[in-house]
């Protein structure tokens, strides 16, 4: 983007999906072993109770993993305001004009930023901390009031 701003706002993620996917194949060899070993000896109900658990952590690994790459992205430049709001697989797109467009700042400590045009809203700000959400709030008013 020629002479505009962008900021990329997204979760803080120490373990991409791939991670995630090679440690839920370690933690079921681990407790499928365990549990043919017990199974071996006659103590059939724990291969039940590891298969459970096997779903329910690759329910949870699976949950993580979808909402890893979650972003915003803003990017400002002189007559476009591009907002994309990447959540799971689900991509949201908002192209508002900068000179217009309104931007809210949160009052409550949980509330979003919110960025207002013609009846058009969109909240921003999900993966900042409150203190952040209030900065980049007024870094993008400043940012609109300068074009």
């Amino acid at each position: 983007m020629a002479g505009g701003q962008e900021w990329i706002l997204k979760r803080n993620c120490s373990v991409t999906p791939h991670q995630m996917l090679l440690a839920y194949g370690a933690l079921c060899g681990m407790s499928l072993a365990v549990a043919c070993f017990f199974t071996w000896h006659g103590a059939w109900y724990v291969m039940c109770f590891a298969l459970l658990e096997m779903l329910a952590v690759g329910a949870a690994f699976l949950l993580f993993a979808r909402h890893a790459t979650d972003r915003e992205r803003v990017a400002l430049d002189q007559d476009c305001l591009l907002i994309e709001v990447i959540e799971a697989e689900r991509a949201r797109q908002f192209r508002l004009d900068p000179r217009r467009a309104r931007i809210e700042i949160p009052a409550a400590y949980h509330r979003l930023i919110a960025i207002e045009q013609h009846g058009t809203r969109v909240e921003v700000g999900r993966f900042l901390t409150a203190l952040k959400r209030q900065q980049f709030a007024r870094e993008l008013r400043s940012a609109l009031v300068a074009r």
